[in-house]
């Protein structure tokens, strides 16, 4: 068989361009690795989980093996917005609300150094406290480093340092096969027919990722896309600018089920956006892009919380101002995969991180890191040095235990 032109044989090729998929592609190409990058849709598309204006960082954690990686993460954001020469982290405090004696409240205070908020009339109580009502039995601690992330322009700006590192960056490109050709190259197939080679690959889809993973290997990856719905809210006159980063107002998060976040107005001007987690289940590739959007859907559980929490500084009468669709992708333990696919076929030539549970995009840069790592070196030397245990993302875990490492939260 003929060797494939140049420029179809990579070292690596990352398929999935959103922002793991983009954080692993530069880390690679960083090493000097000749790299593909491919993505399904345009580029910065809105179908999948990276797209929008923000997300939120914040160090405050049930589990106790993410803090680290929001660290290290936090360095890589740096690292890159250097590389660029422009930001896409602003930071913020950030601020947890919770029953006081709730275990995941007070396991997430513990895990991210929190520090409880200073009563009424207290001179070190920041003057954006007034905006939250916290019930009787609750408390609010805040900590750091914490922020808000510009999500697409972030995505940009990884996808644009490794283009200048020298990857290769397709989109309307998308993967039907990953396959192992005789001896030690991987063959990546697309629907137009055309065929990549690499000596690594790392999958990235996002919600599409159970669904590839099935087709390439039979297996269930026991990732589950969710339709959410991200609102953004008026902010009440006279209230405008206390609400903004630039007033030091915190991005902010509730603990109970549903849980409820936040982040400062910022983005659009008289506006905030405060959201419910997660959402009912969905096709990727059939969605309703309405729901949520109706009476007792999404917008109308957030309104309720919004008048509990913030009634002063928050209108919601008539409903979110802006509504903007997304999708979670969930684990059963809502930990991450972060994994080898492995098997006879692949071995240690395919890596593969999905299930990112509507909290990864902020540990982005690490998560894209070690798997470039797992592709390149077999393991992750940067995640050895932070202290992170990736025994928590393996897919093994599922297997004769449907959910993970739920039964050891």
């Amino acid at each position: 068989m003929a060797a494939p032109p140049a420029e179809r044989s990579f070292d690596v090729i990352v398929v999935g361009a959103g922002i793991i998929g983009s954080c692993a592609a530069h880390a690679a190409a960083s090493r000097g690795a000749s790299v593909l990058l491919l993505e399904r849709f345009d580029l910065l598309h809105q179908r999948g989980s990276s797209h929008g204006e923000s997300r939120t960082t914040r160090p405050t954690y049930t589990r106790p093996q993410y803090p680290p990686m929001v660290r290290l993460a936090h360095r890589l954001w740096h690292d890159a917005e250097r590389d660029a020469g422009y930001t896409v982290l602003t930071p913020t405090p950030h601020l947890d609300l919770g029953p006081r004696d709730a275990p995941a409240f007070v396991a997430a205070i513990a895990n991210g150094g929190a520090t409880e908020l200073a009563p009424a009339g207290d001179a070190s109580r920041p003057a954006w406290a007034g905006a939250f009502r916290v019930p009787e039995g609750w408390a609010a601690a805040t900590s750091g480093p914490a922020g808000v992330i510009k999500a697409t322009k972030a995505m940009a700006m990884f996808q644009t340092l490794a283009a200048k590192m020298g990857a290769v960056v397709r989109d309307r490109t998308e993967v039907v096969d990953v396959a192992r050709q005789e001896g030690n190259t991987i063959v990546v197939k697309t629907a137009s027919g055309e065929e990549f080679h690499g000596g690594k690959c790392i999958i990235t889809v996002g919600a599409w990722a159970s669904k590839l993973v099935k087709s390439v290997t039979g297996a269930d990856l026991p990732v589950q896309p969710v339709h959410t719905l991200v609102c953004y809210w008026r902010v009440k006159p006279g209230h405008e600018e206390e609400l903004t980063t630039e007033a030091g107002f915190p991005t902010f998060a509730t603990y109970g089920e549903p849980g409820f976040y936040g982040t400062p107005s910022m983005e659009y001007p008289g506006l905030i956006k405060v959201c419910r987690n997660g959402g009912p289940p969905c096709d990727p590739d059939g969605r309703d892009w309405a729901t949520g959007t109706g009476a007792g859907g999404i917008a109308e559980i957030v309104a309720r919380w919004i008048d509990e929490f913030m009634p002063g500084v928050v209108d919601t009468a008539g409903g979110p101002v802006l509504r903007q669709p997304c999708m979670c992708c969930m684990t059963p333990d809502e930990d991450f995969v972060i994994d080898f696919l492995g098997g006879e076929e692949f071995g240690k030539d395919v890596v593969i991180g999905a299930g990112f549970s509507g909290h990864g995009f902020k540990m982005g840069p690490a998560v894209g890191k070690i798997l470039a790592e797992l592709a390149l070196d077999g393991e992750s030397g940067t995640a050895a040095e932070a202290g992170l245990e990736l025994e928590h993302y393996l897919i093994g875990r599922f297997e004769g235990n449907p959910m993970g490492n739920a039964t050891s939260h």
